[in-house]
């Protein structure tokens, strides 16, 4: 008796051995992420409740209040690309065309990332070697030290207070690109470069490799010399998930995965708070547009650490969150001040979501 006990304990060890080598040399699938993409050229886009998600629905009411008194026109929240809250207000609809501002930069940044992926540009290379010397009233050695990568980060070295024209005349040194962090609509000489290299319009380019390809509307408008994108809410809420998805729309790698870590991580030393034209949560100090001074602390305090944005003048914003798998749009006018980017409103606004999301 006894030595069939033991050899039925020897049995099992030995069958439960096999059993976990097998799991060990076989592992099983990780579950893969399951992201929803609306589809192209229509108006269906699945939601999600605040039910299932297990939000505090009681907080929902306030969140509205609060962005119908602060001139909201969209709202839109995504999670894993599905709509749980889209409202509009102040006689904005689902249809209402409104402009981007600065939150654009970020379009920018998108396409240059998908000429360099074409192999139409390098972002490493100086930009008088796509626009031709002299786009600058920099002396030729230091206009030659601009790259397109100082442009997507905000550190060409040229004067941010000579006003929006970006002629020749009006882009003037300061200092050498790398060295200062200045928030400068020269980042659209970006656009230039795209175009010359293409061979074709920056609209053209952008409409065919980004806007078409993920199913947004909207165009580019010329106001007073500047660029600026108008769109719906939606299509807004198309490009963060793009974004949010690592550059992937459905099984297509629209922006390759290692450029939208570039450009959504620390992209020079001095604001740490910036990527290529997107602003960064998290980081231990940044610096705001029209000023040279490094402010100690996260860029919105009671926003998750690992948020980044594309902030635009008058309160136009894209909250993209991974670790909440969150993408969050808000368009309308400026919530209280006209600013540049940042404003007050970012963390109130934030602690009204949290309300309705923890």
């Amino acid at each position: 008796m006894k030595n069939s006990y033991f050899t039925c304990l020897i049995l099992s060890f030995l069958l439960s051995f096999s059993c976990a080598s097998n799991d060990d040399t076989e592992p099983q699938e990780p579950e893969t992420e399951d992201i929803y993409f609306p589809p192209i050229n229509s108006n269906e886009w699945e939601t999600k409740s605040m039910s299932e998600l297990s939000w505090n629905e009681d907080e929902y009411a306030p969140l509205l209040s609060f962005l119908e008194e602060k001139n909201s026109k969209g709202f839109i929240i995504l999670h894993k690309g599905r709509i749980v809250v889209e409202d509009y207000f102040n006689d904005h609809t689902s249809s209402s065309s409104w402009y981007w501002a600065s939150a654009g930069k970020t379009l920018t940044a998108a396409v240059t990332g998908i000429a360099q992926e074409e192999g139409l540009i390098d972002i490493n290379n100086k930009v008088s070697d796509y626009l031709g010397t002299g786009w600058t009233s920099a002396p030729l050695n230091k206009e030659n030290l601009i790259t397109s990568k100082h442009l997507l980060s905000m550190t060409s070295g040229l004067d941010d207070t000579l006003g929006d024209d970006v002629s020749p005349n009006n882009l003037q040194y300061v200092d050498d690109a790398g060295s200062r962090w200045a928030y400068h609509n020269v980042y659209v000489k970006l656009q230039d470069i795209v175009a010359e290299s293409s061979d074709t319009s920056w609209d053209n380019y952008f409409n065919t490799n980004l806007r078409d390809k993920i199913g947004m509307s909207g165009s580019w408008i010329d106001l007073a010399g500047l660029s600026v994108y108008f769109s719906n809410t939606r299509s807004m809420a198309r490009f963060g998930l793009l974004t949010y998805a690592n550059g992937k729309w459905e099984d297509e790698q629209i922006l390759r995965e290692n450029y939208m870590s570039a450009a959504t991580n620390t992209s020079q030393d001095i604001n740490l708070a910036y990527g290529y034209l997107w602003w960064l949560n998290g980081k231990s100090s940044y610096h705001l547009p029209q000023s040279q001074l490094e402010i100690s602390g996260e860029l919105i305090p009671d926003a998750p650490s690992d948020m980044y944005a594309a902030l635009g003048k008058n309160d136009q914003k894209i909250y993209i969150v991974p670790s909440k798998q969150l993408v969050i749009i808000r368009m309308g006018q400026s919530a209280d001040d006209d600013n540049f980017a940042l404003s007050n409103f970012d963390n109130e606004l934030w602690v009204k979501i949290n309300a309705l999301i923890d």
